[in-house]
C-alpha cells in the first residue's frame, strides 16, 4: 500500500522508507560550520590587517560582513525556502559557502576579501534556515528530540571552540588557513547530501520584496547593537536604540513581517522564541564576560583562560545528546509496548533552562580569589543545561509548524538566535560601561544570568497545545508507515 499524504510531491520534501540519519549528520555539520564561521575569523584579524596592508578597524569587517547578511537575511530567506527544493537549496548553499571560503583565503587585497564574506554570509543565512527542516524532515515524530539535539549542540560548540581553533591555525599556518579549514566539512556536507536527498523541482528567483526586508531588518539590528556598544562609555548614546524601532516596525507590518507575525502567533511560537532569544544572549554574554575578567583582571593566561571556557562547550556536548533522547523516551518505561507517549520536550527544555540559569547565577559573585577551577564548575552546569534544552526547544519549535511553512519557522528561530548571540555581548558591554570599573564584571554577569532565568517561565507557560505535526505531514514518517 502507497502513502500520498500532502508531503509527498512537494517541492523541498524528502520521501524516503525509512529514518535518514545521514541527513541530520550533515544538518549538523552544516551547524557546526556556520557557527564556526561567527567567531573563528576574530582571532586572525590582526594578522590579516598586516598581510592585507589595512586598519584593524578596516580589518573587522572580514567579521562584519558575514555578520551582517546572516542577521538580515534569515526572516526572507525563510519565506523563500518554503517554495523551493530542498536539495538543490542544500547543494547550491553549501557550494557556495565552501567557495567564498576559497575565495576569501586567496585575497589578494581587502575589497576582494570583504566581497567574498558578504556572498558567505548569504549562503550562510540559506544554511542556518536549512539546518532544522533537514533535521525534522529526516525522522519520525518520535525521534525529532534526538534529531533536533544534533545541530542544536554542533552548532553553539563551533562557535565556542572557534576562537581556539584559530589560534591554533593562526600559530601554525597564517590567516588565511582560517578560512580554508571550513572547506572540508562543506565537501563532507556536499557529499552526504548528493547520495541521501533525492531530485527535487529546483530553485526559483527571490522575490524583490524580499531585498527590502533584508535591508529594513539589518538596518534595525545594525543600529540597536552600535547604540548598545557605544553606550558603555557614554550613556547618551542608548538614545540611538530609538532610531531602529521605526525600521523594525516598518518589516513588521510590510508584506514579509505580517506573515511571519502571523505564522507565529497562529502556532503559539512568541514564548518560545524569547526564550531561544534570552538563552542565546545570557550565553553570549557570559562567554564575553569571562573570557576578559579572567585574562584582563586576574592575569590568567590565554591559554588557561581556553581551557577554563572550553568547560562549557564540554558540558554541552555531552548533555546534547541527552536531552534529546529523554525528550523522545515514553514517559511508562515499564511498560510492555514498544512506544508510548514521549515524555515530551517542553519539561525536558524547561529542566536545561533551570540549569543554564542556575549556572550563570552562581557565576554572579565572581570574584578576584576565584581560581580558573572555581569558574569551570559553574561554566561546566549551565553548559550542560543548554546542551539538554537546545534540541528539545528546537524540536518544539519545528513540530508546531505548519508542514509548508518549515523553512519560515525555522528561519525565525535561527533569527532569534543570532540575534541573541549579537546583542548578548553588546548588552554585556552596555552594563560593564555604566556600572563603572568597580562592578563592571558582576553587572555583565546579572544580565547574563537573568537573560538566562527569564528564558525559565517563557518555555514553561508556552502553549500546552503546542506538538507534533500529523504523521501524514511528516515525510520520513508518511514513507515509514507505508
Amino acid at each position: 500500500m502507497t502513502h500520498h499524504g500532502p508531503g509527498a510531491g512537494r517541492a523541498g520534501h524528502i520521501s524516503v522508507g525509512e529514518d535518514r540519519w545521514s541527513l541530520v549528520v550533515v544538518a549538523g555539520v552544516l551547524a557546526f560550520v556556520a557557527m564556526l564561521d561567527m567567531n573563528i575569523v576574530n582571532v586572525a584579524l590582526a594578522d590579516l590587517a598586516d598581510g592585507l596592508h589595512v586598519s584593524t578597524a578596516t580589518a573587522q569587517w572580514a567579521v562584519l560582513g558575514y555578520q551582517l547578511p546572516v542577521v538580515a537575511l534569515l526572516l526572507p530567506v525563510g519565506r523563500w525556502l518554503d517554495g523551493v527544493g530542498l536539495r538543490s537549496a542544500v547543494l547550491t548553499a553549501t557550494c557556495g559557502f565552501g567557495l567564498c571560503s576559497a575565495l576569501a583565503a586567496a585575497a589578494p587585497w581587502m575589497g576582494w576579501l570583504i566581497a567574498a564574506r558578504l556572498m558567505q554570509g548569504a549562503c550562510g543565512a540559506v544554511l542556518f534556515v536549512l539546518m532544522p527542516v533537514l533535521a525534522i524532515r529526516a525522522v519520525r515524530p518520535e525521534l525529532r528530540g534526538r534529531a533536533m539535539s544534533v545541530p542544536a549542540t554542533l552548532g553553539p560548540l563551533g562557535a565556542v571552540i572557534g576562537p581556539a581553533v584559530g589560534g591554533l591555525l593562526l600559530d601554525h599556518w597564517g590567516w588565511r588557513s582560517v578560512f580554508l579549514v571550513k572547506i572540508p566539512f562543506c565537501v563532507l556536507a556536499l557529499v552526504m547530501a548528493w547520495r541521501a536527498m533525492p531530485r527535487d523541482g529546483g530553485l526559483r528567483r527571490p522575490d524583490l520584496r524580499l531585498v527590502a526586508d533584508a535591508l529594513l531588518v539589518a538596518s534595525g539590528v545594525a543600529v540597536l547593537l552600535l547604540a548598545l556598544t557605544l553606550a558603555a562609555g557614554r550613556p547618551s548614546w542608548l538614545v540611538l536604540a530609538g532610531a531602529a524601532v521605526p525600521m523594525l516596525w516598518w518589516w513588521l507590518r510590510g508584506p514579509g513581517g505580517r506573515p511571519t507575525a502571523g505564522l507565529l502567533r497562529s502556532a503559539g511560537l512568541f514564548r518560545v522564541h524569547g526564550a531561544v532569544l534570552a538563552l542565546a544572549a545570557g550565553f553570549a554574554a557570559m562567554h564575553y564576560v569571562v573570557a576578559l575578567h579572567l585574562q584582563r583582571d586576574d592575569g590568567v593566561s590565554a591559554t588557561t583562560t581556553g581551557l577554563t571556557v572550553l568547560a562549557f562547550p564540554l558540558g554541552m556536548g555531552l548533555a546534547g545528546p541527552l536531552g534529546g533522547r529523554i525528550a523522545d523516551l515514553p514517559q511508562a518505561l515499564g511498560s510492555a509496548q514498544a512506544g508510548g507517549t514521549p515524555i515530551g520536550a517542553r519539561p525536558v527544555a524547561v529542566a536545561g533552562a533551570v540549569l543554564t540559569a542556575a549556572g550563570l547565577l552562581l557565576l554572579v559573585p565572581l570574584g578576584d580569589g576565584w581560581s580558573p577551577l572555581d569558574v569551570a564548575w559553574r561554566l561546566a552546569l549551565a553548559g550542560v543545561g543548554l546542551g539538554l534544552n537546545g534540541g528539545p526547544t528546537q524540536a518544539l519549535v519545528m513540530s508546531a509548524a505548519p508542514p509548508d511553512r518549515a523553512a519560515s519557522v525555522g528561519s525565525t528561530v535561527q533569527f532569534a538566535r543570532s540575534l541573541g548571540f549579537a546583542l548578548g555581548p553588546a548588552l554585556a558591554t552596555a552594563a560593564w560601561g555604566l556600572s563603572g570599573p568597580g562592578a563592571g564584571v558582576r553587572a555583565g554577569l546579572a544580565m547574563a544570568a537573568t537573560a538566562a532565568c527569564l528564558a525559565v517561565p517563557l518555555l514553561a507557560l508556552t502553549g500546552r497545545g503546542l506538538g507534533p505535526l500529523p504523521e501524514k505531514t511528516t515525510d520520513a514518517a508518511a514513507a515509514a508507515h507505508d
